[in-house]
């Protein structure tokens, strides 16, 4: 299958934020535009935990990207006017080095021995591909879910370096509830027998405890109004359940099952357990003792905060108190409050409701 997915290899040790360090980690990345003369049209893509740098479809890869009908001629990530960086995140398994990459001092995979990761590495790592590409200075910074935490975190890093920042969807830090799912998510992941404390048969991995975790991440992703408008109390058609009472007697339940099945063949487990965790880890208050101090770091010209209502895993709460922070440090600030059903995955899905919103602010 053809690909447009481009690597660059770090030089050296990468130091990680937290501790320890990299040797000669490999970075993916896809583009799509052109850079200007003055390399000053440059967006960076950050994305949420799972997806790969291939936000969308291009020549070398017709395949539809997470992001499809954001990025393109006469969409708002116009192709015709901005070059599109998107990298896939540190610690992931789409090309990027990860707890799944072979670690070159000792011939054999990371696993846990991969160092604590966070999204201050994550950022950092793509800060490096950018600078591959040439680009100093960008236009616009976006990152949607955990990217939005990552795109706070490269933003105060490298405030001199960004002149716009869009988070979708996400927040200064992970609240106490989506903390909870997350680490309940990794307790299903490590407690399947076959996770063998990180060493999975690699043919073999802990499908069941991937899969538990995927249904609840699902659960979170939507919002209850969707299931009831969706399916109702809609019987399933899955005949299993003849033989086995308890399996898949609602649509919802069926449905479930599907997505998650679909997620453990194309994920790492333990890649999942590094994002999910460096999820949790960051805090922009961590940057002075306090979120008011993280964001006087920010030099933005311009920014815009999108949040849904029916968003349970960063409420819009979050929203309101991002957008209210970084309005104190830049006058030019924009906050929209869509009415999508969806939940949190309405980004990936509601493209109506989000179009028109990054389309006026990118104008």
């Amino acid at each position: 299958m053809a690909s447009a997915r481009k690597l660059v290899t770090y030089d050296g040790q990468f130091r990680m934020h937290r501790a320890g360090y990299l040797e000669s980690p490999m970075l993916a990345y896809e583009t799509w535009g052109e850079l200007n003369e003055s390399r000053d049209n440059a967006i960076l893509i950050f994305t949420g935990l799972s997806p790969s740098a291939h936000a969308s479809s291009c020549a070398e890869d017709p395949t539809p990207g997470w992001w499809e009908e954001m990025i393109g001629t006469g969409l708002p990530l116009d192709t015709d006017r901005f070059f599109i960086i998107c990298v896939n995140s540190l610690g992931s398994c789409f090309g990027s080095t990860g707890p799944a990459s072979v670690n070159p001092e000792t011939g054999h995979r990371y696993r846990l021995s991969f160092p604590v990761l966070t999204l201050e590495d994550v950022a950092e790592s793509a800060w490096f591909v950018v600078q591959e590409l040439g680009v100093e200075v960008l236009h616009t910074v976006v990152g949607c879910s955990m990217g939005g935490m990552t795109g706070l975190a490269f933003c105060v890093r490298h405030p001199e370096n960004v002149r716009a920042f869009i988070s979708v969807s996400s927040g200064t830090r992970a609240l106490p509830f989506s903390i909870a799912v997350r680490s309940l998510q990794r307790e299903m992941i490590r407690s399947d027998p076959k996770w063998h404390k990180g060493r999975y048969d690699v043919g073999d991995p802990p499908i069941t405890g991937q899969r538990l975790a995927r249904k609840l991440g699902m659960i979170t992703y939507r919002s209850a109004e969707e299931w009831v408008q969706r399916f109702g109390r809609e019987r399933s058609t899955d005949h299993a359940r003849i033989e086995d009472q308890f399996v898949a007697e609602f649509s919802v339940e069926s449905y479930l099952e599907n997505v998650a099945r679909k997620f453990t063949g194309a994920f790492d487990p333990n890649c999942y357990l590094y994002l999910s965790h460096a999820s949790d880890l960051f805090d922009l208050a961590e940057y002075g003792g306090s979120l008011a101090s993280g964001f006087k770091r920010l030099r933005l010209e311009r920014a815009l905060v999108i949040g849904v209502r029916t968003d349970i895993l960063f409420p819009i709460d979050q929203q309101r108190e991002l957008a209210e922070g970084i309005s104190g440090v830049c006058k030019d600030t924009q906050l929209a409050e869509l009415d999508c059903i969806r939940g949190h995955d309405s980004f990936l899905v509601d493209m109506d409701a989000f179009r028109p919103v990054i389309c006026d602010f990118l104008e």
